[in-house]
């Protein structure tokens, strides 16, 4: 259970890192395709259809990659990925334009170094020019539409460290454990990503009246 608790916090926190991810080989259909309809606005903000069952995808992959053979149907089932995913891509948006709001920006470095850490665009350890733009280029991409992307999320990472931050975990919400230092600290750490996780959502929450906020489920229905 213990195990279980640990891997489910930990996708709260690598979901934005495949939301980077999932851009470098995002394709971006016609503007007359399907793909192209939105089925989240936030203000002028958009997600649309294609983009949501990549990361549907992706997140459904790395639950695979996690538990094996375990993942079967009925524990697809029961995950709900697309709400889970529906909901995450909406806070994503949502914290996006809390952080523009709250001043706060992904410097031309920033956004460098993790362009440059990308293996996808590495050879024998070294970041190469040529190789980033063809592999943007293989996939649709304009740099300039892939670095606004990844800006974005990175700005995301940003405002939901911050909140984080905030989080302070009290003596007498950790369950003590006598004897084994090992599993107490995993127990910790469970509990802490746990409230970590529950601050995101509700500042997520507390920021929603704030912003117009359109929900097109039957499109991924």
């Amino acid at each position: 259970m213990l195990q279980f608790m640990k891997k489910h916090a930990k996708f709260f926190y690598i979901f934005f890192f495949l939301i980077i991810i999932s851009f470098i080989f995002f394709y971006v259909p016609p503007a007359d395709e399907p793909g192209t309809l939105p089925v989240i606005e936030v203000e002028k903000e958009r997600v649309l259809v294609d983009e949501f069952w990549r990361t549907h995808d992706r997140l459904r992959e790395s639950y695979r990659d996690v538990y094996k053979e375990k993942f079967d149907a009925e524990m697809e089932k029961s995950l709900n990925l697309k709400e889970r995913v529906l909901n995450q891509l909406l806070s994503a948006k949502i914290l996006y334009l809390a952080a523009l709001d709250m001043g706060l920006e992904v410097t031309d470095d920033e956004l460098r170094e993790v362009i440059m850490a990308q293996e996808a665009f590495r050879r024998d350890g070294q970041f190469v020019q040529s190789v980033y733009e063809r592999t943007l280029q293989l996939n649709r991409l304009t740099p300039r539409y892939f670095e606004a992307k990844m800006r974005e999320d990175l700005l995301v990472g940003k405002i939901t460290r911050l909140i984080e931050a905030t989080v302070v975990l009290t003596d007498e919400e950790v369950p003590q454990v006598q004897g084994n230092e090992a599993l107490a600290a995993q127990i910790k750490e469970a509990v802490i990503n746990e409230k970590r996780s529950k601050a995101v959502d509700a500042f997520v929450e507390s920021m929603k009246s704030r912003f117009k906020v359109i929900m097109r489920a039957e499109l991924i229905a």
